[in-house]
């Protein structure tokens, strides 16, 4: 036995016959045999007996070629089933407790080397729990999670047929440069983890052109600064399905959304706003289904709900409540089958009113907005998005039709609407986003009762460019222009050319 070894043996095997252990017990050449050996194990594959099937495979894998501190016998072999004596657990003890202190005495010298840095990195540690603590201790909750958004808007509308208004008779006062704004607060709720409690705080100050009619864009917000509880509802799973009940809930938050263009005019939003899409905020109940596939795969889905339109489902009175026979009600389903990277819906809804009420369509004309009965749209929604971004934009379409079983002249009986979205996501800088679309203003009347030609056609155009300032602020300038927003019909200079700067604020 090399004497190196010898005195690595020599303490523990006197601290163990300082136990108590007798003369009979001590094998001094098969602690000899075990420890002679200590250099020639470098790998558990050298040891002819132990296979990866043995229980104990890994754990004396680590031990061998992590620290190098077990040995076999000279011929090769481990000997995992037999007793070991207690030199020769001494003898291995010793050995391990020797790479120990080798790799202690490395970590004192790195230690040593980096005591600076590491001094710099424990007061940031400190801080940051510190940190920790205090928002801790002051947050509002642990189950909700709080985002923001402020959104500034600058800009004006003109008239460019402003002669022919004059000559008509419309109205044909220009609007006056305006600076207003919307500012959102959406919390999310979960009591499971899987299910969400949706809250949004909405105000603003946009009682002037950015909700008229014919210029309301899509983010608008009318309002006298007031902060209000804007939209509340609860979604749970169960299963497969996922149902919905809202408060105040319009009926396009149930399905899925069927495009990825999104607009600075309203009448763009959703691949379309109006006679399918097109709603107001009221109590409503949905459900859907989605097909359970590995990421990335398409998916099916199908979605059916209700909203008891404007607020008429919280009324008591008489024949308004949730299924009043005066109760805008509005049924909206969606069958849908794609991914993220494209998507194919078709969508049908029935809105109802009372006899000779208007039915929530959106911003449809007025000759599209006067049934005596209620109206069955039908829609197809679709989106594609190229595999990289370049010259090819994301192209979003959408397609309205549908009729009305009416029988009092000069009511609807169909109605046609339609667009196209383009954007080019990292257009010109990276970050950046371009975005145009055009189509029907509205779902507009191509049937009328009693009237062959209700000449009710309307048209616009939209073109942006999102301008990414930082992660949380984004300007974006946007013209516009609508031709005919109250239909062809109109003499009162409803062809509109606006323009505008929004500013975002996420937080």
């Amino acid at each position: 036995m090399k004497l190196f070894q010898q005195l690595l043996v020599a303490p523990a095997a006197l601290g163990l016959l300082a136990t108590g252990a007798n003369a009979a017990e001590l094998n001094i050449n098969g602690v000899s045999d075990y420890a002679a050996s200590a250099d020639q194990v470098t790998s558990v594959t050298q040891f002819s007996d132990v296979y990866p099937t043995d229980w104990a495979y890994q754990a004396l894998a680590n031990l061998v070629e992590t620290y190098g501190c077990v040995a076999g016998y000279p011929n090769g072999t481990f000997r995992g089933n037999r007793a070991m004596t207690r030199y020769e657990a001494a003898a291995l003890l010793n050995a391990c407790l020797d790479r120990v202190t080798e790799v202690t005495d490395e970590l004192r010298r790195l230690l040593k080397e980096f005591e600076t840095e590491l001094a710099i990195l424990k007061g940031r540690v400190d801080g940051l729990e510190a940190r920790v603590g205090e928002l801790e201790a002051t947050q509002f909750s642990s189950t909700t999670k709080l985002k923001g958004q402020a959104d500034f808007f600058m800009g004006g509308v003109t008239y460019d047929d402003r002669d022919e208004c004059v000559e008509e008779g419309g109205a044909c006062d220009d609007d006056a440069f305006s600076f207003s704004y919307r500012y959102t607060l959406n919390l999310n709720t979960s009591f499971t983890g899987k299910d969400r409690l949706y809250t949004r705080l909405r105000t603003g100050n946009m009682k002037n052109v950015w909700t008229n009619k014919n210029s309301y864009l899509s983010d608008a917000k009318s309002g006298d600064s007031t902060l209000k509880i804007d939209k509340l509802w609860y979604s749970f799973p169960v299963g497969d399905f996922k149902f919905t009940v809202g408060a105040l809930v319009e009926n396009y938050y149930m399905v899925e959304t069927p495009t990825r263009y999104k607009p600075i005019l309203k009448a763009f939003k959703l691949g379309g706003y109006g006679s399918v899409m097109g709603a107001s905020t009221g109590q409503g109940f949905g459900v859907q289904w989605r097909q359970n596939v590995a990421p990335g795969e398409a998916a099916l889905n199908i979605a059916a709900n209700y909203v008891a339109d404007g607020g008429e489902g919280a009324k008591s009175d008489d024949g308004l409540g949730m299924f009043g026979d005066d109760t805008d009600g509005l049924f909206l389903s969606q069958v849908g089958y794609g991914n993220r990277k494209w998507y194919l819906s078709a969508l049908y809804a029935y809105k109802h009113g009372k006899d000779g009420s208007t039915p929530a369509m959106g911003y449809s004309t007025p000759a599209a907005s006067s049934y005596d009965e209620g109206l069955h749209a039908f829609g197809f929604r679709g989106y594609w998005t190229p595999e990289e971004y370049g010259f090819i934009p994301t192209i979003s379409a959408g397609i309205d039709f549908g009729f009305s079983d009416a029988d009092i002249a000069g009511s609807t009986e169909e109605v046609f609407g339609w667009m196209v979205g383009l954007n080019w996501k990292n257009a010109f800088i990276d970050g950046n986003k371009l975005g145009i679309a055009f189509g029907s203003y509205s779902s507009y009347a191509t049937e009328v009762k009693g009237d062959s030609d209700p000449n009710d056609g309307n048209f616009a155009v939209e073109g942006y460019y999102d301008f990414q300032v930082t992660d949380n602020i984004t300007v974006t300038p946007a013209v516009f222009y609508i031709q005919n927003a109250d239909g062809d019909s109109s003499v009162d200079g409803s062809d509109t050319f606006g323009g505008l700067v929004k500013t975002t604020f996420k937080f």
